[in-house]
Protein backbone atom coordinates (compact mmCIF):
# COMPACT_ATOMS: atom_id res chain seq x y z
CA UNK A 1 0.00 0.00 0.00
CA UNK A 2 1.40 3.27 -0.50
CA UNK A 3 0.98 6.24 1.23
CA UNK A 4 -1.06 8.94 0.48
CA UNK A 5 0.62 11.63 -1.51
CA UNK A 6 1.46 15.17 -0.22
CA UNK A 7 -0.97 18.03 -0.67
CA UNK A 8 0.41 19.74 -3.78
CA UNK A 9 1.88 23.13 -2.52
CA UNK A 10 0.20 27.06 -2.42
CA UNK A 11 1.10 28.43 -5.88
CA UNK A 12 0.70 32.13 -6.57
CA UNK A 13 1.77 33.90 -9.70
CA UNK A 14 1.91 37.84 -10.27
CA UNK A 15 1.05 38.19 -14.04
CA UNK A 16 0.62 40.66 -16.81
CA UNK A 17 -2.31 39.48 -19.73
CA UNK A 18 0.10 40.87 -22.30
CA UNK A 19 3.94 39.58 -21.15
CA UNK A 20 4.78 36.34 -23.28
CA UNK A 21 7.41 35.00 -20.01
CA UNK A 22 3.75 34.97 -18.09
CA UNK A 23 2.10 33.41 -20.68
CA UNK A 24 5.00 30.70 -21.38
CA UNK A 25 5.66 30.39 -17.37
CA UNK A 26 1.06 29.79 -16.62
CA UNK A 27 1.41 27.28 -19.89
CA UNK A 28 3.97 25.11 -18.11
CA UNK A 29 1.79 25.18 -14.00
CA UNK A 30 -1.34 24.52 -16.98
CA UNK A 31 0.52 21.43 -18.60
CA UNK A 32 1.46 19.76 -14.92
CA UNK A 33 -2.18 20.97 -14.01
CA UNK A 34 -0.75 22.97 -11.05
CA UNK A 35 -3.67 24.90 -9.21
CA UNK A 36 -2.60 28.15 -8.68
CA UNK A 37 -3.67 31.75 -7.57
CA UNK A 38 -3.11 34.25 -10.18
CA UNK A 39 -2.99 38.02 -9.93
CA UNK A 40 -3.31 40.25 -12.81
CA UNK A 41 -1.36 43.30 -12.22
CA UNK A 42 -1.73 44.36 -15.77
CA UNK A 43 -1.61 48.18 -15.39
CA UNK A 44 -2.64 48.10 -11.54
CA UNK A 45 0.17 50.18 -10.02
CA UNK A 46 -0.84 49.53 -6.35
CA UNK A 47 -1.12 45.85 -6.77
CA UNK A 48 1.96 45.88 -8.68
CA UNK A 49 3.45 47.75 -5.55
CA UNK A 50 2.10 45.13 -3.09
CA UNK A 51 3.91 42.46 -5.38
CA UNK A 52 7.62 44.48 -5.23
CA UNK A 53 6.93 44.86 -1.51
CA UNK A 54 6.79 40.91 -1.05
CA UNK A 55 9.35 40.09 -3.28
CA UNK A 56 11.70 42.62 -1.47
CA UNK A 57 12.63 44.25 -4.84
CA UNK A 58 12.02 42.21 -7.98
CA UNK A 59 10.28 44.20 -10.69
CA UNK A 60 9.46 42.53 -13.29
CA UNK A 61 6.88 40.06 -13.73
CA UNK A 62 6.16 36.68 -13.79
CA UNK A 63 7.28 36.47 -10.12
CA UNK A 64 6.34 33.13 -8.91
CA UNK A 65 5.61 32.05 -4.88
CA UNK A 66 5.85 28.12 -3.98
CA UNK A 67 4.44 27.64 -0.10
CA UNK A 68 4.91 31.71 0.28
CA UNK A 69 9.03 31.64 -0.76
CA UNK A 70 9.68 33.19 -3.76
CA UNK A 71 11.37 31.18 -6.98
CA UNK A 72 11.39 34.06 -9.22
CA UNK A 73 10.34 34.52 -12.66
CA UNK A 74 9.53 32.26 -16.02
CA UNK A 75 13.17 31.24 -16.29
CA UNK A 76 13.54 30.50 -13.07
CA UNK A 77 10.57 28.02 -12.82
CA UNK A 78 11.74 26.69 -16.21
CA UNK A 79 15.07 26.22 -14.56
CA UNK A 80 13.51 24.10 -12.30
CA UNK A 81 12.24 21.96 -14.57
CA UNK A 82 15.35 20.99 -16.63
CA UNK A 83 16.85 19.93 -12.86
CA UNK A 84 14.21 17.49 -12.51
CA UNK A 85 13.06 19.77 -8.94
CA UNK A 86 10.18 21.33 -9.84
CA UNK A 87 7.75 18.40 -9.16
CA UNK A 88 9.35 17.97 -5.84
CA UNK A 89 9.10 21.38 -5.15
CA UNK A 90 5.09 21.69 -6.13
CA UNK A 91 4.21 17.97 -4.88
CA UNK A 92 2.84 16.98 -7.95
Amino acid sequence: MSAAKSQQAKVEVYYWTTCPYCTRALALLDKKKVKYTGYDITGDEPARAKMVQRTGGPKSVPQIFVNDVLIGGCDDLHALEAKGQLDGMLNV
